[in-house]
């Protein structure tokens, strides 16, 4: 979870829909913000479009998301246009954070084209038996244990008849100085 303070700020906005100025008063908010599975949902479902993808976001879209993110109960939706930027850059690196110790091997991507949505992450929770807690980790983290219990369910690679003639070679070997034999 990651604990923010938007510093209290009065402004004036001009709203283009009621050609009128509004005057925007904020105090000092603390935030808890969580960048999960069920904050990725309910982004998904208002926009209607995967979070998970490559295509920028638009300022109204971070700053929804960021309201999807948000724990803390009763926030002022002004208290969002008060977000600084030094606000913005933690909650990025937040949300770019691992969360986890755990890494794996630098292989190339093999992904398929298929987009990575909400929903596609539960069906992996639950063909993983996953605990449905879990929704509530850090999203990188939860990403993670799913690769981990993937790796984990593949059956053991096949050896290449190479690497079985070069390990009963090795054995062949073992055994003959073992028995003190030539063959």
């Amino acid at each position: 979870m990651l604990e923010i303070i938007i510093p209290a700020m009065q402004m004036e906005l001009f709203d283009e829909k009621t050609n009128r100025f509004i005057r925007i008063s904020t105090k000092d908010t603390t935030l808890r913000l969580e960048h999960s599975l069920v904050s990725l949902a309910k982004w998904e479902s208002k926009w209607g479009k995967p979070f998970l993808s490559k295509k920028e976001k638009t300022f109204e879209e971070t700053i929804d998301y960021i309201k999807c993110m948000t724990l803390t109960q009763n926030v002022n939706d002004d208290v969002y246009s008060a977000l600084t930027m030094k606000n913005v850059e933690d909650i990025n690196a937040y949300i770019e954070s691992p969360m986890t110790a755990t890494t794996f091997p630098k292989e190339q991507s093999k992904r398929n084209g298929e987009q990575i949505t909400a929903e596609l992450i539960y069906y992996w929770m639950i063909a993983m038996n996953i605990p449905m807690e879990c929704q509530k980790w850090h999203l990188n983290r939860l990403l993670t244990l799913i690769k981990v219990c993937s790796v984990k369910n593949q059956p053991p690679k096949k050896m290449s008849q190479r690497e079985i003639m070069n390990r009963n070679t090795a054995l062949n070997q073992a055994r003959r100085q073992k028995l003190n034999s030539k063959g």
